[in-house]
């Protein structure tokens, strides 16, 4: 299954250019592009920043429904202007609210 269509959604829906976040990502833009467009898998550790940088999990990157993508790209926002380090932390706190979040949901299991 490849993630290209929902990498570039995910993209847009934030606001992001590719150059933007291949340069959070520190790979060439030519690199995104081509996992946006499936000609090259897209490597575990990028598919995690960017799931961090969007504040979603991996798996939204390959979903097929179309209801479930719509619903994760609703808790997109959008930022401009913002620097290389502020997109790492911007990521970073993603990371730790999806962390809570699993861990909340699996306390309450």
């Amino acid at each position: 299954m490849k993630s290209e269509n929902n990498l570039k959604a995910f993209r847009e829906a934030s606001g992001f250019t590719q150059d933007r976040v291949a340069s959070f990502l520190s790979i060439e833009r030519g690199a995104l592009a081509n996992y946006e467009l499936g000609t090259r898998e897209t490597p575990l550790p990028v598919l995690i920043r960017l799931s961090n940088l969007y504040g979603v999990d991996i798996a939204d990157f390959y979903e097929n429904d179309p209801e479930k993508v719509k619903d994760a790209l609703i808790c997109s926002f959008r930022t401009d202007n913002l620097s290389k380090e502020d997109l790492d932390d911007i990521a970073n706190f993603k990371d730790v609210v999806k962390s809570y979040l699993k861990m909340n949901h699996i306390s309450h299991q």
